[in-house]
């Protein structure tokens, strides 16, 4: 997915950060995906104050959304450097195309991780005979310094772990949980996994306590005794061996965590880097590159799209900084 704002913020992040005092509720604000008639997507990372779960740099919410009689998502091919976009569905389809010859329908419970690496270029539409509602979530993960060279590439995973208790049911994206294990590829330590909480019952999840946490709420549910209402997240911090969460109806939510990220990285449209001058290179290749549609460059061809690729925004008057992975970190 992209950042499609027409005027994006630099989005400072990275850094070691020391443990939070106590919990931190991250409301998310509202983004149009695709132009004035868009539909809205709710942001929580990056938030006004916290920039980064782990390696998770990035999350988008979104409906679930009655798209009847309308286009649903449509974004055209745009570039990624430095990160892996990981898409997930609660309902509804989404297609994807890649520069490097990828072509998926990602549906519900099925994960499609795409690694930009050096660069890389995708569109995300959905399909003509696309069902009535559209639901789900897209997430950002930094790749480490020394992996984001690494060639781009797309994975498909239609056979995910999923662990049933008492109390629900775990869908393991990448890392670990429970005893089961993603086959994602992952460049740093970290978890990402769907949890299903039956009505009126309470799930303890053991993680990992040298990590930090976070949970997405895709349906109301209380964690840790905090309410968080949907699209809401709030992050419990690290040093902790379990995180609990309640469910009064069905309760979904997104537990998201992992080795809190050491490094500094300037985050800017739909690029990852390290310094102003690692963004701006890659803004210009891509402007090159887009409009030599004949000429692979460095983000290569999405085939299959009907509209022109996405221009890049202006870069800002002032330089961009790599800064603290909170707003009160230098």
């Amino acid at each position: 997915m992209s950042n499609v704002e027409s005027r994006p913020d630099e989005l400072r992040c990275g850094g070691v950060a020391t443990a939070a005092p106590g919990p931190e509720l991250l409301r998310p604000r509202e983004v149009p995906l695709g132009g004035p008639r868009a539909m809205l997507v709710g942001r929580t990372l990056p938030n006004r104050h916290r920039r980064m779960v782990g390696a998770w740099c990035f999350a988008d919410f979104y409906g679930p959304a009655d798209i009847t009689g309308q286009p649903g998502m449509q974004v055209p091919p745009h570039p990624h450097t430095g990160l892996q976009t990981v898409s997930w569905l609660l309902d509804g389809q989404v297609l994807h195309c890649d520069s490097v010859g990828s072509t998926q329908l990602v549906e519900p419970g099925r994960l499609s991780l795409m690694t930009a690496g050096r660069g890389i270029a995708h569109s995300e539409e959905s399909p003509a005979d696309h069902s009535a509602v559209l639901h789900g979530v897209q997430l950002w993960i930094a790749l480490p310094g020394e992996e984001r060279g690494v060639a781009p590439h797309f994975e498909h995973h239609a056979d995910l772990p999923v662990i049933s208790t008492p109390e629900g049911t775990a869908t393991v994206l990448v890392g670990s949980l429970l005893g089961g294990t993603s086959p994602a590829t992952t460049y740093s330590a970290l978890v990402g996994a769907e949890l299903s909480v039956h009505p009126g019952t309470t799930m303890v999840i053991p993680v990992e306590a040298h990590f930090e946490h976070a949970v997405l709420a895709l349906w109301d549910i209380t964690v840790d005794g905090h309410e968080v209402s949907t699209g809401d997240m709030l992050y419990v911090g690290s040093g902790r061996d379990a995180v609990t969460i309640t469910a009064a109806g069905r309760g979904r939510a997104m537990l998201l965590g992992g080795v809190p990220f050491e490094e500094q990285i300037v985050m800017w449209w739909n690029f990852v880097g390290r310094s102003h001058e690692e963004v701006a290179e890659a803004r210009a290749e891509w402007e090159r590159n887009r409009r030599a549609l004949d000429e692979p460059g460095r983000f290569g061809v999405v085939h299959g799209h009907h509209a022109p690729p996405l221009p890049a925004p202006a870069l800002p008057n002032a330089a961009l900084r790599a800064r603290g992975r909170t707003r009160d970190r230098p």
